[in-house]
Parts: C-alpha cells; sequence; structure tokens
C-alpha cells in the first residue's frame, strides 16, 4: 500500500546554522525567514543539533554550539509521514531535519507540514481505500464494500467472506494518509479467526 514519503512533504530549502553562529544571526535568521528553529550542522553537512525560538528565549549572547539541542532527532526522506508524526510526538519536537543515507541534510518537516495531510480531499481518501486497500493489498473489486468518508473519518459497510479480511480492512483503512478515524461497521459470513471465549476482549461483544 502506498504512503506518502516524507522527501515529497520536506522543504529542501533549508535555513541553517553552524556551531559557530552567534545568538543574534540566529535570531536574525528566525524572523527574517518566519521560521522557529534551525538545524545546526557540521563542515560535512550533518545534522548536529537544533537551535529553536525557546533555546533563545532561555539564554543570551551564545553561539549555537552552547544553545543547540543534541544530539538532534532526524528523519530520512524515504520514513513515511505517519512514523515521523510519531516521532514528533515521542520526542517533543516540533520539527525534524530529513537527512539521506550518509545523514546530510536534505530538507527539513514541521508539524505545520504533517497536519497538511489530513487536509486530504474525501474524496481522494476514498479512491486510494477502494484502490490501494481493496484492490491492491486485499486483491477484492473495488466496491466489494461501502466506503462512505467525511471530514477524514472512513465508514467501511457491507459483508465480506471471513471475518479476518473485515479485519484487516479495518487495519489498512486506518494506515491511509489522511484518514482521521474508521467506523467499522463491516459484517462476515465466516468467522475464521476461531476466537474462544477465553480470549475475547470487550470489542469482540455486543453491549
Amino acid at each position: 500500500m502506498k504512503h506518502m514519503k516524507i522527501g515529497g512533504l520536506m522543504t529542501s530549502n533549508v535555513v541553517s546554522a553552524v556551531p559557530a553562529t552567534s545568538f543574534r544571526e540566529i535570531a536574525k535568521l528566525l524572523a527574517e525567514h518566519d521560521i522557529t528553529g534551525v538545524p545546526v550542522l557540521d563542515e560535512d553537512d550533518h545534522v548536529v543539533g537544533v537551535v529553536s525560538e525557546s533555546d533563545l528565549l532561555a539564554r543570551h549572547e551564545l553561539t549555537a554550539r552552547d544553545l543547540m539541542t543534541t544530539p538532534a532527532v532526524t528523519v530520512h526522506a524515504e520514513e513515511t509521514v505517519a512514523d515521523a508524526a510519531r516521532l514528533m510526538v515521542r520526542r517533543g519536537v516540533e520539527r525534524l531535519p530529513v537527512v539521506d543515507v550518509e545523514e546530510r541534510l536534505v530538507g527539513i518537516v514541521t508539524r505545520r507540514d504533517l497536519l497538511c495531510v489530513y487536509l486530504r480531499p474525501d474524496t481522494e481518501i476514498r479512491r486510494r481505500i477502494r484502490e490501494d486497500v481493496l484492490t491492491d493489498a486485499m486483491d477484492l473489486p473495488g466496491d466489494a464494500v461501502d466506503v462512505h468518508v467525511l471530514d477524514g473519518v472512513v465508514t467501511l459497510a457491507g459483508r465480506v467472506r471471513r471475518r479476518s479480511q473485515a479485519q484487516m480492512l479495518v487495519e489498512l483503512a486506518e494506515r491511509v494518509d489522511g484518514v482521521v478515524a474508521v467506523v467499522d461497521r463491516l459484517s462476515f459470513h465466516e468467522d475464521d479467526t476461531r476466537l474462544t471465549s477465553s480470549t475475547r476482549t470487550p470489542h469482540d461483544f455486543s453491549w
């Protein structure tokens, strides 16, 4: 299944600093380019740290070497948007320098960039579920189930042959870029999961 990669979302013209860049120069870069942070690069373009607005507010008259947060949290261009979003949340950062296979800076992504994915039109999300999930991943006809999308919330309705297929459809739909949530209204002819009462979870019961 296709996922949007960071390489297609990042800003490639990156404003950066070097360890010797002064406090004033960094503040000027942030103001001139209307950004909230810059990666700090060594002589080989490797990311050695990141200086953010909060770093500047905490200290005065220092260089990037003194101000930067290390080690830098980076992401590779081939990683998915979902992976990058999870990394940002886990590490509590607002931006991620994007590096190539040699760990050299090639771009940068911000939380704002990642949020743009969730502005994907409902019609495009519906098409991706039909083509990428139903047809390509599940080898089912594109109209095997009803797919409704409203404001990024996907509702799957209809009947499939096996319970495992219904579960897989929901799991794959949740991974489609732009999907906020999936409402499962699928039914099935055959329960091939062989769940016993001892292994059933509250989700498996009808309340």
